[in-house]
């Protein structure tokens, strides 16, 4: 991936967690880093809100001016709020919840990708990546269990491979893929940390510099996958 003072990079929900450790993984490789936030940390950063698509083109118009830009990651996921909590039976599925899922880890994504992806570059290396998770995985889901969740980042996974094949034929450089970051040391994860493995529980920090280390290495034949911090694919 280039690096130095013409790389920028976009990167969505950059006040969160991974976002904000993303911007400074970015930032320390010399990218030019541009984010995208409800309340937004750093001059320059634009406002947006994921689940209304025209803020999202209100910010991809602000954002023609600096394209192309050789990143864009979109680094958000709703696993639980206030009201919402991970369904441990199926007695447990409410619609509304169901549909706050979709909106924040599917349907976000969708639209950020329909409005930011024309700003990359049409003849050069670039990457559009979200972040999904293991659990989106329908071959690799062996323990039930958050309904919201699981079948959210799937549906992501769907929309990930779905739009590496468009992105092929307009930018045949384009990689397009998910990422898994494991398990972070962050608000999303807070509630749920007990029961990962010594060793498994990453920092924000860490996490960011896998998965950028993860991005350097991708081929335009890995597009469309979901791979996990260390590189390895994640089964569909």
């Amino acid at each position: 991936m280039q690096n130095g003072t013409d790389a920028r990079a976009i990167v969505v929900g950059s006040t969160g967690g991974i976002g904000a450790a993303l911007v400074r993984e970015l930032s320390g490789r010399g990218f030019g880093v541009t984010g995208l936030a409800r309340r937004p940390a750093w001059a320059g950063d634009i406002a947006v809100d994921l689940t209304d698509e025209r803020s999202l083109e209100a910010a991809a118009e602000q954002l023609r001016a600096r394209a192309p830009f050789d990143i864009i990651l979109v680094a958000t996921g709703l696993l639980h709020d206030g009201d919402l909590h991970p369904e441990k039976s199926l007695r447990e599925v409410d619609p509304a919840h169901l549909l706050k899922s979709f909106a924040v880890n599917s349907v976000g994504p969708a639209l950020a990708a329909k409005h930011l992806t024309p700003l990359l570059p049409k003849a050069e290396r670039a990457i559009f990546a979200a972040l999904s998770a293991r659990v989106g995985s329908i071959s690799d889901n062996r323990l039930g269990g958050w309904y919201g969740y699981r079948a959210s980042k799937a549906a992501l996974n769907m929309i990930i491979k779905t739009l590496a094949i468009e992105l092929a034929r307009s930018r045949p450089k384009a990689i397009c893929v998910g990422l898994h970051p494991g398990t972070v040391d962050t608000q999303l994860s807070a509630p749920f940390q007990a029961r990962v493995a010594a060793g498994r529980l990453f920092t924000p920090d860490h996490a960011a510099h896998q998965l950028i280390e993860v991005i350097d290495a991708l081929t335009s034949g890995d597009s469309g996958q979901c791979f996990d911090w260390d590189g390895k694919p994640i089964a569909p």
